[in-house]
């Protein structure tokens, strides 16, 4: 009887180890699946970073973790990228907050016309404004990290070597960017992107406001005849990068710690992919013997004073909210100087 128990107990504890051991092993090797949306082709240069991304996650996970990009705005549009990973159609993905104006109002102080002149430092700009005030307005998500694009600039069919030549000239821009070129004199023309290259071709307007790899990336180079650093009125846009806050509550801890450290680094990545294809765009338009126009310091401050009630705008804007704008204001310019050294 003694030796029949000790059987069925040596049996017992087999059965039960196996079971564990298949549970364990069944545990590790359960596959983490996102989708990301991105709005930017997957041929661009942003839709190639994005995939670096999910491989570089998959590789520090060694394979539990799984992102598939879904770029083009195949999974969900630009403007309905945040509210699409707080849904959780998307589990995490980028868009920039120019697309919901209003929805993320103390951030929109990185959008302002402070005087960048790198996307280095626009970038490190908002994860630093980040950090520091941590708004409330991305609360329904998780945050990954931040990036801000190189100076938007003026590129036009007539060069403008100072504020005059401006005066007058159809700018296409959106958004904030009308605001800056109508202070500068410029007279603001809604567009798109993709629509800006016939529209210059044809005479529709005489230019774009826009950072400058976008005369590359959209071959505007070919239709204008000068790139101007205006940088005394250069504005950004804030891009965010978020997780769905359940999808993200749901991951290990040991996953969620890689995800952070990659998360910092590619902010950096970013940062200096603006700066990279920004000389990209301005070694082509040289190539192309168009112009790339250094404004003197003194036509840069005086752009830098016509903009500078858009600042003053924001500020009241943020006051009738509840919100820090002066505060938020102050840290940006002051931060800014400090990084455009």
């Amino acid at each position: 009887m003694k030796r029949f128990s000790s059987i069925f107990l040596v049996l017992f504890l087999t059965v039960i180890g196996v079971s564990f051991l298949a549970t364990t092993a069944f545990g590790q090797a359960k596959l983490i699946e996102l989708n990301y949306a991105l709005f930017q082709p997957a041929v661009s240069w942003p839709g190639k970073l994005a995939e670096d991304y999910a491989k570089e996650i998959g590789k520090r996970t060694n394979g539990r973790v799984k992102i598939t990009v879904f770029a083009g705005g195949t999974l969900v549009a630009a403007d309905k990228t945040y509210s699409g990973i707080v849904k959780g159609i998307a589990a995490m993905g980028m868009s920039c907050m120019a697309y919901t104006r209003g929805k993320f109002p103390l951030s929109e102080v990185i959008d302002l016309p402070l005087g960048y002149k790198t996307g280095a430092a626009a970038t490190k700009l908002i994860n630093l404004f980040y950090e520091k005030f941590k708004p409330k307005e991305y609360s329904e998500t998780e945050v990954m990290y931040f990036t801000a694009h190189g100076p938007g600039i003026i590129h036009s069919k007539i060069p403008v070597y100072k504020l005059e030549d401006f005066k007058g000239q159809k700018i296409r821009c959106t958004g904030l960017a009308a605001k800056v070129v109508g202070k500068l004199g410029g007279v603001p023309v809604a567009m798109p992107m993709g629509e800006t290259y016939d529209a210059i071709s044809r005479g529709v307007v005489d230019g774009s406001m826009a950072p400058q790899e976008s005369v590359k990336s959209f071959r505007w180079g070919e239709v204008i005849a000068a790139s101007s650093q205006s940088f005394g009125a250069g504005y950004s846009t804030g891009f965010f990068v978020v997780m769905n806050k359940q999808k993200w509550n749901s991951l290990p801890p040991d996953i969620q710690k890689i995800f952070r450290e990659v998360n910092k680094e590619f902010a950096d990545k970013w940062g200096t992919a603006w700066d990279f294809y920004d000389q990209e765009a301005r070694d082509w338009m040289v190539q192309l013997g168009k112009k790339v126009i250094p404004l003197p310091a003194e036509e840069n401050t005086k752009m830098a004073a016509l903009v500078k009630p858009l600042l003053t705008e924001y500020v009241e804007n943020m006051k009738k909210q509840g919100l820090p704008g002066q505060e938020a204001l102050d840290f940006c310019l002051a931060e800014l100087k400090k990084l455009e050294k």
